[in-house]
Parts: structure tokens; sequence; C-alpha cells
């Protein structure tokens, strides 16, 4: 499995419940490889879209390898202006690529999910409650994540806790949040 931890510094709660989630996981038997955003070197810039390959950097290389090792891969990251941090967008638009990720074939209208036989969850942080973000914002950050990115790629079930609000949140309920987080770890 891989736990890609996508939060812009090691010193936050996304980052603990990527620890939390990753050890419970090994403890419970799995193989799991962490992966943090904040420590590759890349350019989180795809300047040509696929007009023209832009070479993967020696850390995407090694991302590409780990999702393809991985039978389940794990995000955790938190809700910026309703979606995902430019972080994660960056190595998404960087890593998930035609011919790795998904496939346009001719005279089909949807292309071909590469990365099928995968499950994932997303372990999302917020200042906002769940409930409000859900009904209110119809949870962008998740469908993006869920439907337009890891389902059309073939990635599914992709299951979601989400965390919130995260600010002034007491010590009791970071706790539960970090058992939650490890409760689904261990249901892989």
């Amino acid at each position: 499995m891989l736990v890609i931890a996508a939060h812009a510094s090691q010193e936050t709660f996304g980052s603990a419940l990527a620890a939390a989630y990753a050890a419970a996981a090994t403890a419970a038997g799995h193989e799991v490889r962490l992966l943090e955003l904040d420590r590759l070197a890349f350019d989180p810039i795809l300047h040509h879209g696929y007009k023209v390959v832009q070479e993967l950097e020696p850390d995407l290389k090694t991302a590409q390898e780990l999702i393809t090792w991985a039978d389940h891969l794990v995000f955790a990251y938190p809700v910026w202006w309703g979606s995902i941090p430019a972080l994660l967008k960056g190595f998404l638009d960087r890593i998930m690529l035609p011919g790795f990720a998904f496939k346009y074939r001719k005279g089909k209208a949807f292309p071909d999910k590469l990365l099928t036989g995968r499950s994932a969850h997303l372990l999302v942080t917020m200042d906002t409650p769940p409930w409000y973000f859900r009904l209110a914002y119809r949870a962008p950050a998740i469908h993006q994540m869920k439907k337009t990115t890891l389902e059309f790629c073939g990635v599914t079930p992709v299951k979601t806790l989400l965390c919130g609000p995260v600010l002034d949140s007491t010590p009791e309920r970071r706790s539960k949040w970090l058992a939650q987080a490890c409760e689904l770890a261990g249901r892989i």
C-alpha cells in the first residue's frame, strides 16, 4: 500500500493522520510505503499539457513505480479553498498521464482505465464542519479526487474520512480522528 501525505509541512495534523494510518496498516501486516510530497523535487506545472512529453523528475518516476506497485492508495490532504492543495494538484497533473493512468482510444468517448485493481482511502482535513462542506459546498475536494481523478483512472472503491473542523479542535477530538484513521487501515 502507498500512503501519500500531501501536506505542505510535516507539522500538520494531516501528516499525523498519514503516519498513524501507515503505522496501523503495518501493524495489520500490510507492506506500506510512505510518500511525502513536500519532500519531493519536481516541477508541479504541466507546461504543455499532453501536447509535449515533459520528462519526469526522478522523484516522479519513483512515485509512478510506487503507484504501479501498490494495490491500495491513501491520500492525506487538507481542503484549501474548497479544493485540494496546489502541491497535490501539481503532483497529479505530472504523474497521472495518458499511458500511465488512462489511455484514449480512437472512437471511444471515454478512455481506458489503467489503474484498475486498486482501492483508495482519502484522509481529509478541513476547518469547515464536514456536514456543511457536503451540504453547502457539495464537497468539491472529495469529488475531484474520488470521481474525476481516481475512479476516472480505475481506482475503486474510494472511501473518505473527513476530519473537521481541525482549527481549535481538542486533543480528544484529534485522538478520535487518529483512531478512525487506524480503524480504516485495519479494514483493507
